[in-house]
């Protein structure tokens, strides 16, 4: 695997098992009708549609999206809608970066990681330009009128990261403590499928060893932790039924080096998950480990270890009571004592 460093971010990452990271960019989607008081339920496909001739149209480069980039979540029940809270929410994928490499093959610089630093800048100022021009337009959708919302998710802005974790760990006490100085080591990674991490022929549940071999191509492992996510595929759709358990999973890393989660992090963010054979692209959501899963788990463990040689501990401590009948004839004598002397 190529250095992370040199990586651009409109390219895709070849991984292990027929993996690779594959770039895109991620808008979450708020919709609110301009009148409170609405009832009537928002046609998904006008809203979709709606917002797909908006990307041809009104960019400064037209965008092209297909209807799967688009996911629209509507509110179950209207009856039940507080007047400030959206009818439905979503998110847009914008998958087709490759307009954005300024540079051809022939004109190939020395400097890869300065080219790398070029191209991310000139991806994240557009994708801030489409998140403004998007925030705030209004949609008229049959007749009714609805204002949305744009912002980019947390866990696809690797630098609003960095800068929480930076700002922690500058005034607070929390984090992995190397040579006095405080860095994250973890990275926590939900909704893949448990199929992609799983044996084949032998499970559909994720398995640690493949897990292990997948995430080793970002470095060295300390602790690793994967487990089945069923609370990540609840949504809020309309037309929701009973979410089959087992589909997703939930991935915790910790590295040994902070380097090596930095660069994976990075890679991390920005992009979808693909299988070769596949047409699914798994949108996970990533972020880094603030609350310490695995110091927490170690300390529980401490705990329970101690907790087992409780036992001895009192018994050794009940041996003291069984002076105080000693102490009682003592406290007897010196009344017998004051009998006598009165």
């Amino acid at each position: 695997m190529r250095p992370l460093e040199t990586l651009p971010p409109t390219e895709t990452l070849e991984i292990e098992n027929g993996l690779s990271l594959a770039p895109r960019v991620k808008l979450n989607l708020t919709i609110h009708p301009s009148l409170p008081s609405i009832s009537k339920p928002i046609d998904e496909w006008q809203l979709k549609r709606a917002l797909i001739d908006f990307l041809k149209t009104s960019l400064s480069v037209s965008v092209t999206v297909p209807e799967e980039d688009l996911q629209i979540r509507r509110l179950k029940d209207l009856k039940k809608r507080k007047r400030d809270e959206p009818v439905a929410h979503g998110a847009l994928f914008i998958r087709d970066l490759g307009f954005l490499n300024g540079r051809k093959k022939s004109e190939e610089s020395d400097n890869e990681e300065e080219d790398v630093k070029e191209l991310e800048k000139k991806v994240l100022d557009w994708r801030r330009y489409v998140a403004e021009k998007m925030d705030g337009i209004e949609l008229n959708l049959e007749g009714v009128k609805y204002n949305l919302s744009v912002e980019i998710p947390v866990s696809d802005d690797f630098d609003r990261m960095r800068k929480g974790w930076e700002e922690l760990y500058a005034f607070g006490n929390r984090g992995y403590s190397r040579g006095g100085r405080q860095e994250p080591d973890t990275i926590v990674l939900r909704g893949v499928p448990s199929r992609w991490f799983a044996e084949p022929r032998v499970s559909s549940k994720p398995s640690m060893l493949v897990t292990h071999t997948i995430f080793s191509a970002f470095g060295k492992i300390r602790n690793l932790n994967v487990a089945e996510d069923d609370d990540f595929s609840k949504g809020t759709d309309e037309d929701d039924l009973d979410i089959v358990s087992g589909l997703h999973c939930k991935i915790v890393v910790q590295f040994e080096k902070y380097r090596d989660f930095y660069n994976a992090l990075k890679v991390l963010c920005g992009r979808s998950l693909q299988k070769q054979g596949s047409r699914l692209s798994a949108d996970y959501e990533v972020k880094w480990d603030k609350d310490g899963l695995f110091r927490n788990s170690r300390s529980q463990n401490q705990e329970k270890s101690s907790r087992m040689q409780e036992p001895a501990v009192v018994r050794y401590r009940t041996e003291a009571p069984r002076r105080e009948p000693h102490v009682s004839q003592f406290t007897t004598n010196d009344r017998r004592r004051k009998r006598f002397k009165e």
